[in-house]
């Protein structure tokens, strides 16, 4: 009796521990799934600026959809980056992207590539992942000189960025100067006008009313 007992200890302590780890695969398995269904926010954020039809002139895709091109980086990241993201810094922006594994294929715009990043195949977004930190050297090396190239290319578009934009105060601040003398001239024209017509009546000068009104208007209509 002992030794039928002794028999069947095992293999009952065996099927448990196989159950239990059976749940435990398929928890694990259910959670891997998870992760690769979800899709990053930067990403669907990312999508849904390009894929705006009514900004294309700032941000678009290209011809035939396997990249997308920033056309106006200082308006994009003044305008449209506030709106889904909590800042407007382009340069960020191009950190993130590298993150992701996408690549800047034009060096004389900003024109951004990822396989799975593509026009109309929006479920291509859950298999972007982050970048792993690589074991090789090699790799790792090649990975600092990508994200320096980025980081490059980030500092240089800021610097892009607020020159275009100091040209654009100034151009402004000029006109405005302009626009603000013109006015103290005429003012000062009236004012003239004004204190000799003052002056003249002050005297007894016989000065015709009608004469003093057309020049009134005159300097009202240069203004």
């Amino acid at each position: 009796m002992n030794c039928g007992v002794h028999h069947h200890q095992p293999s009952s302590i065996s099927s448990l521990t196989s159950v239990s780890e059976m749940e435990e695969e398929s928890e694990t398995g259910l959670l891997q799934c998870m992760r690769k269904l979800s899709t990053p926010a930067f990403l669907l954020k990312t999508y849904m600026l390009v894929e705006d039809a009514s900004t294309n002139d700032v941000v678009s895709w290209n011809d035939d959809g396997t990249t997308f091109v920033v056309l106006q980086p200082a308006e994009f990241a003044r305008d449209l980056l506030p709106t889904l993201f909590n800042h407007c810094n382009f340069s960020s922006f191009l950190r993130q992207l590298s993150t992701y594994g996408f690549r800047k294929v034009a060096t004389s715009r900003w024109e951004f590539c990822n396989e799975r990043f593509r026009k109309g195949e929006k479920e291509l977004l859950c298999q972007i992942r982050r970048k792993k930190s690589r074991v090789r050297k090699r790799q790792h090396t090649s990975n600092i000189d990508e994200d320096e190239r980025f980081l490059v290319s980030a500092f240089s578009s800021d610097y892009a960025i607020l020159m275009d934009e100091n040209k654009r105060l100034k151009k402004e601040n000029g006109v405005l100067h302009s626009e603000l003398t013109n006015m103290k001239r005429k003012c000062r024209d009236l004012l003239d006008l004004v204190t000799k017509y003052s002056c003249a009546m002050q005297e007894g000068v016989d000065q015709k009313p009608l004469s003093f009104r057309l020049r009134l208007e005159e300097v009202q209509g240069e203004r």
